[in-house]
């Protein structure tokens, strides 16, 4: 087990210590919400537009799915494309910071997949 307290270089801790104010809590609720989790891997494998999306990601709404791509978008994880066609088609695609980000979040879901079942039909759980 570790402890916090003695490893004060553990990556956002300061004197072994999460400060509230810390930006990597910022950007960690941003990346790691369930929605900016589901897009990043949405978008890991080719460009789509919103449509695309919404359908992929079942149970998003409209508000959550605009609001989420935002906020990928302005920490620079998503590029918009808005083609100069009629009618309006935009693209979202991962930067290559969204690629970066996406590589370690791949394994991550991978794990959760693994180990989903086992967790949820565990009776201690609840």
């Amino acid at each position: 087990m570790v402890r916090i307290a003695e490893h004060g270089d553990l990556p956002g801790f300061t004197n072994g210590m999460s400060p509230a104010a810390c930006p990597t809590r910022t950007v960690l609720d941003h990346v790691t919400s369930k929605w900016g989790v589901l897009i990043l891997i949405a978008l890991s494998q080719q460009s789509h537009r919103w449509g695309e999306l919404r359908r992929a990601i079942e149970g998003i709404s409209e508000k959550m799915l605009a609001q989420t791509l935002k906020t990928l978008e302005e920490d620079g994880f998503v590029r918009r494309e808005a083609q100069p066609v009629i009618p309006p088609r935009v693209d979202y695609s991962l930067t290559d910071r969204g690629q970066e980000l996406t590589a370690h979040l791949l394994p991550l879901m991978g794990w959760i997949a693994d180990n989903a079942d086992t967790i949820l039909d565990n009776p201690r759980r609840g």
